[in-house]
């Protein structure tokens, strides 16, 4: 069993920043994809941005030049900063790993979510 426990959500005015972070516990021996999605109403679920264990990083083009993702290792925790935020930013934003427990399988792990409100 993997516990994901998410923070760092709110309301922002437009323009705004926020900082979600998610840490991991658990069942953990090692972790690869580290990442978030959100879901907008009305919407399908989306990727935000992932990074993987050595560092690489993908973004939806909607976020590139505003959201920052980084991980870390030590503390199995991953980070999103979100700058410039925009009305159409306003979603639940979950977080996502995939990990591995000692001799087992890999298997992906979801937060509960985090609502994000960018609105004046």
């Amino acid at each position: 069993q993997v516990q994901l426990v998410e923070s760092g959500g709110g309301l922002v005015q437009p323009g705004g920043s926020l900082r979600l972070s998610c840490a991991a516990s658990g069942s953990i021996f090692s972790i690869n994809a580290m990442g978030w999605y959100r879901r907008a109403p009305g919407k399908e679920r989306e990727l935000v941005a992932a990074i993987i264990s050595g560092g690489s990083t993908n973004y939806a083009n909607s976020v590139k030049g505003r959201f920052t993702i980084s991980r870390d290792n030590a503390k199995n925790t991953v980070y999103l900063q979100m700058n410039s935020l925009k009305p159409e930013d306003t979603a639940v934003y979950y977080c996502n790993v995939e990990s591995r427990p000692l001799g087992g399988n890999w298997n992906r792990s979801w937060g509960r979510g985090t609502q994000v409100t960018v609105s004046s």
